[in-house]
Formats: C-alpha cells, structure tokens, sequence
C-alpha cells in the first residue's frame, strides 16, 4: 500500500524544493521531521522562521546579518584595502574557512546568467561599484564560482572596475571548473586564494 497522506506528501515536497536534495532525501528528512515530539517540532519550526524573520542583508556587503552590519563588516581588524567578490554567502564560509583572507567581502546573490533572465541588474552589482567610491579598495578579487555564469560575471565586474585604477584579481584554478565554492576544501581555497591572477 502506498502512502498517500497529503500533510506528509506536502512536507516531502518542501524539502525537494530545496538545492541538491534528491526525493530519497527529503523523505528521510520528512521522516525525521514526523518523529520529533510536539515540543521540537515547534523548536524546529521557530528556528526557521526566527532564521527567515531576523536575519538580513548587511548593508555594506549584502552578506547575512542580524542588524545592519554583518560581523566581518564590523570587525575593524579587516583589511579594508581588499574585497572578495562572491556569489553567495555560503561563498564567505568557506573561505573563512581557510584563515587565509583578512579582507572584506562582497556577495552579489547570484551570477549573470542570460538564460535564467538574471542580467547585471538582478545581482548586488551596483552595490560593489558604490563602495568603491572612496578610493580606499585597491584590490577586488573575483571569487565566483568557476562556471560559465561565473567566469562571465567576473568578466563583466572587470570591465566595470578597470577604469577606475582598481586592480582585478581572479582566483587560482585550484578550484575544480564546475564546482561551487562551498563544497571545496581548506587547502583547495588557501592555494586557489595565493595563486590567484590579474583577469
């Protein structure tokens, strides 16, 4: 007999809808899920909508944030002359990860992605281009993924950034082409982040 129960079903597709979870995977999570006592699962419910209700876009680098400010933003010990561009805020874990960058960072929520529709508009560009007026940035580094989308948004932020003095790093090939950032080691992202190059 197959199970056919619209709450579980429902619950199952939720945890499908999100990115690298397969239907074997939300079903064992929407298992765990039915498991809980009453009282977790209300603790479970609130962590996601206290998650999705306090935490924001930092208003400097549009990385999450509690308040206005996230804390790398915050930290004073930071290297305000460098800014690493990444695609997402996952991007930021795991190169903090590595100990090996003491800059600043700049999440652009995205990549330009003509057949997605997600042109230059739709990602946090013009908010990179409006901290870079006070001429304190002498280095921005690209960290976008090393995809087509990546390399193209990379690309594009260069050519934004070149007349204006600022010199354009792109990081090291230790990052394997076709991968995101999140999912590569200490070492691959300390190598890719000393080798980077001029694009």
């Amino acid at each position: 007999m197959a199970y056919n129960l619209a709450p579980l079903q429902n619950l199952i597709e939720q945890f499908e809808r999100m990115q690298g979870i397969g239907n074997k995977t939300a079903q064992r999570m929407a298992f765990y899920v039915l498991s809980l006592s009453e009282s977790e699962a209300d603790e479970f419910a609130k962590a996601i909508t206290d998650a999705h209700s306090k935490i924001k876009q930092c208003k400097i680098c549009c990385d999450l944030a509690e308040g206005e400010l996230c804390p790398i933003c915050q930290d004073s010990s930071r290297d305000k002359s460098v800014i690493c561009v990444v695609q997402d805020s996952r991007d930021v874990v795991a190169i903090e990860r590595t100990h090996e960058f003491k800059g600043l960072y700049h999440v652009l929520h995205g990549a330009i992605s003509p057949m997605d529709n997600i042109g230059p508009e739709q990602i946090r560009i013009k908010e990179l281009i409006a901290r870079l007026g006070d001429g304190e940035v002498e280095e921005v580094i690209m960290a976008t993924n090393p995809t087509v989308e990546g390399e193209a948004t990379a690309m594009y932020i260069s050519r934004l950034l070149k007349p204006m003095g600022i010199k354009v790093s792109r990081l090291a090939y230790g990052v394997p082409v076709g991968a995101d950032l999140e999912y590569a080691d200490e070492v691959t992202l300390s190598r890719a982040l000393e080798g980077r190059s001029l694009i």
